[in-house]
């Protein structure tokens, strides 16, 4: 990779909703590589999970409130155009048809979801769409990694001399710390009243009490997916 290159982030998701560990993931990864953008996809429809239990338009939005704090981030409903399951691969795919080289994107990712990449459609070949940033979740440390995925130990690294100055994609494991919360956890504790400070960030905390997200949810309270806006894979949606 060429000194000065942009090095793009894709930090990807089902975000229902974005929570304080998505951000430190993301965090961590522009901190450590220089990002000079990083783009948070919503999906649509995360395959081998469940529907998401509020709608497109709330989920894109709680995004781009996220996104609105931090200069370099940008919301993308890149996913949420079409209908059909939201895969890594699909994704990477369209940002190489922007003009994007493969060891210019840094898919940005918490490890514990890594670890699952074998069940990836288009594994291993995903590799070669882009750089697999892999971001330590409590837990579950990135550096397990080489111990629960010796077939892919030779292609991490943990120095980022390394990863700008490969010629081909690397998985870069990043020790960090990151909030332990789950977006499981901040609905089971919104479904039964309790209090969510701290765990997302203060402008997704206002948006989802001011539209009452998760709180016994209600046939109405759904907004239809269409209603995405306009100027707006999985993405093996990360919780």
């Amino acid at each position: 990779m060429h000194h000065g290159a942009r090095r793009v982030g894709i930090l990807g998701g089902t975000f229902d909703p974005i929570h304080r560990g998505h951000v430190d993931i993301g965090d961590a990864a522009q901190a450590a590589l220089g990002l000079t953008e990083v783009h948070v996809v919503t999906s649509q429809m995360p395959p081998h999970r469940p529907r998401p239990e509020t709608s497109s338009y709330h989920r894109f939005a709680m995004v781009a409130l996220t996104t609105a704090e931090r200069p370099a981030w940008r919301a993308s409903d890149l996913e949420l155009r079409h209908e059909a399951p939201s895969y890594t691969s699909r994704t990477l795919h369209k940002f190489h048809d922007r003009g994007y080289e493969a060891t210019q994107l840094h898919f940005v990712i918490g490890a514990d979801a890594f670890a699952e990449i074998a069940s990836w459609r288009d594994y291993p070949n995903i590799l070669e769409a882009a750089h697999f940033v892999v971001v330590s979740r409590p837990h579950f440390p990135a550096a397990a990694l080489t111990e629960r995925l010796p077939r892919l130990a030779g292609r991490m690294v943990t120095e980022s001399r390394e990863l700008l100055e490969a010629e081909v994609p690397v998985i870069f494991l990043i020790d960090a710390v990151t909030a332990d919360v789950s977006s499981t956890a901040i609905r089971s504790r919104l479904a039964t009243g309790m209090a969510i400070d701290g765990m997302v960030p203060r402008l997704v905390q206002q948006h989802i009490e001011q539209h009452g997200l998760y709180r016994a949810m209600t046939p109405g309270r759904r907004v239809s997916d269409a209603a995405v806006p306009s100027q707006a894979g999985r993405l093996h949606g990360q919780d």
